[in-house]
């Protein structure tokens, strides 16, 4: 596997944990008794991996270029 190709797998893997994090948010949002502090967990969580996702695209791009 290339360096790009694991870079670009990295990524595709972030992806997949952000959807279920997204996932889970969603859930939370729809519950009766809405936690607060839980979801600006989720949400926190969610944007420090689209910036990991990111850095693994740019990543990918610099070495393919």
């Amino acid at each position: 596997m290339t360096p790009v190709d694991e870079a670009l797998a990295r990524a595709e893997e972030l992806l997949g944990t952000l959807n279920a994090k997204r996932e889970d948010l969603e859930r939370l949002a729809a519950a009766d008794d809405v936690d607060g502090d839980a979801a600006v967990d989720l949400i926190t969580e969610l944007a420090e991996l689209a910036r990991q996702i990111e850095a693994e695209l740019t990543r990918a791009r610099t070495l393919s270029g």
